[in-house]
């Protein structure tokens, strides 16, 4: 899930054997007859179900990094002025063989962001990204919520106008099955995806050096924005 940039990666993942079980701990939170903001009636009725969907979830061996970007060596030394600040998902081309599920859908060839999927990017002056990703109840079950980030230096090539996110470590953090987690993502195998960039307005528009040419648009979070944000 900390490789995925876009809305359909994210999309497969969640389909991988998990789709069926997410079905089963929505339907026992339904009718558990509890509130839909008392996510302690639905822990205590849904636990063994929320067990079997998401165990074995660790315990949280390691603590929360809130801002990985603070470390200096985490980042690259520099990124270009334009790109410095907060970005927000705002739609992603859909791969070649993926086109069929979406269509006749309104939209064409982009689809936005799911409403219980957020995704945010963070470019430091320093060169250093970190990438964030809300899973809200209404895909994990109620009760359950995390946040998944990777982070890692934004290497430019000013020659060819490209960008590698050299994603270094990650973790998701956020309250699963009643207990709050903090999972380790250090040990994954982390992308290292090459795209081009462009920058016009408050428009960031990063496109994949793949065969596929995926884009992904992001807008810069406006000051209110990254005060709800925070």
């Amino acid at each position: 899930m900390s490789q995925c940039i876009d809305v359909t990666c994210v999309d497969r993942c969640l389909a991988e054997g998990c789709e069926q079980a997410l079905d089963a701990l929505a339907r026992c939170a339904a009718n558990s007859g509890c509130g839909p903001d008392d996510s302690a009636c639905v822990s205590r009725a849904c636990g063994k179900q929320c067990g079997r969907t998401f165990e074995p979830a660790p315990p949280s061996p390691e603590k929360e990094t809130p801002e990985p970007c603070a470390d200096a060596s985490v980042g690259s030394g520099k990124a270009p002025e334009e790109v410095v600040g907060r970005w927000s998902l705002e739609a992603a081309s859909i791969r070649p063989e993926e086109r069929p599920r979406f269509a006749g859908q309104e939209g064409g060839v982009d689809v936005k962001p799911r409403p219980d999927y957020e995704r945010a990017l963070v470019v430091t002056p320093g060169g250093c990204f970190l990438l964030r990703t809300k899973l809200e109840d209404a895909t994990l079950g109620r009760g359950n919520a995390l946040e998944i980030r990777s982070w890692g230096a934004f290497q430019v090539d000013e020659e060819k106008d490209t960008v590698r996110l050299w994603t270094k470590s990650g973790q998701a953090v956020g309250p699963v099955c009643g207990k709050p987690r903090v999972i380790g993502l250090s040990q994954g195998k982390f992308q290292r995806p090459e795209y081009s960039y462009d920058v016009e307005g408050d428009t960031l528009t990063l496109t994949a050096q793949t065969p596929s040419r995926q884009t992904f648009q992001f807008r810069r979070l406006t000051r209110e924005q990254k005060e709800r944000a925070e």
